[in-house]
This record gives C-alpha cells, structure tokens and sequence, in this order.
C-alpha cells in the first residue's frame, strides 16, 4: 500500500505553501485571492489533470501508443451553500495519429487506472471527452 506525505503551512495573510520530496507549491490562501498562484479549488482541478497525464505516460508504453502531446483542460462548478464543488469535466486532448479506436482505448485507460481521478468519481460528477489535437 502506497501512502503520501505533504506538508503546508502559512507564510502570511496573502499565501501558505506546500512541501513534498524537494518540492514546494506556493498556495493561494488569500481571502481576496492572487493571480500568482493556485487556489484549492484550482489546485484540485490541477491534481486531477497530472493523475490523467501521468496514467497516459504509464500506459503508452505497454499499449504502443503514439503521442506527440497532451493537454487536460478542466471546468469545476462550485455551489455556495454548502460550499462544495458539484461536477468537474474536462477536455482531454491528445496530439496523435493514433485511430480514434485506439484514442478511446487510451481514455478507458485514464478512467480506469488514475489514483486521483477514481477518488473523484466517487465523490462527485466527472465527466469529460477524448478528442484529437487539430493538425498544426
């Protein structure tokens, strides 16, 4: 059984940071928020897209599985009353020439396999597509 380990704590009324390994992530814990670093509702959605990113970088090898590059793009919506974010989608969009059986067979992989994105699905909706990246 794996088990993590992160550690935060506040620097000042404006931000907090957070520590694991040798590495820190400056958290935005200000009541009027800053455009330099992530919220917790931000940093949830950006958890969700390395668990996505990560598992398609597990599984290209053992499927063979051709990819120029990824990119995850995620919409969370969040009610007030209780405070609580009620669905999350996203657009996972992959630069491949891979056939869109195989793209979907990719996506089956990500859903399946991902730590962070199976934790969410029971929590609350996720939803969200597999599309090929427009030709450059």
């Amino acid at each position: 059984m794996l088990e993590y380990s992160v550690s935060a704590r506040r620097i000042d009324a404006h931000g907090s940071e957070a520590r694991t390994k040798d590495a820190m992530i400056v958290l935005d814990t200000d009541v009027k928020g800053r455009p330099d670093a992530f919220n917790p509702a931000e940093l949830f959605l950006a958890a969700i897209s390395a668990c996505m990113i990560k598992g398609i970088e597990r599984v290209t090898p053992m499927l063979q599985f051709e990819l120029r590059g990824v990119e995850v793009r995620l919409r969370g919506v969040r009610q007030d009353s209780p405070p609580k974010l009620i669905s999350v989608d996203y657009d996972l969009i992959v630069d491949t020439d891979e056939s869109d059986q195989r793209l979907e067979l990719l996506h089956t992989n990500v859903r399946k396999y991902g730590t962070i994105y199976n934790t969410v699905a029971e929590a609350t909706a996720l939803t969200g597509t597999i599309c090929r990246a427009p030709a450059a």
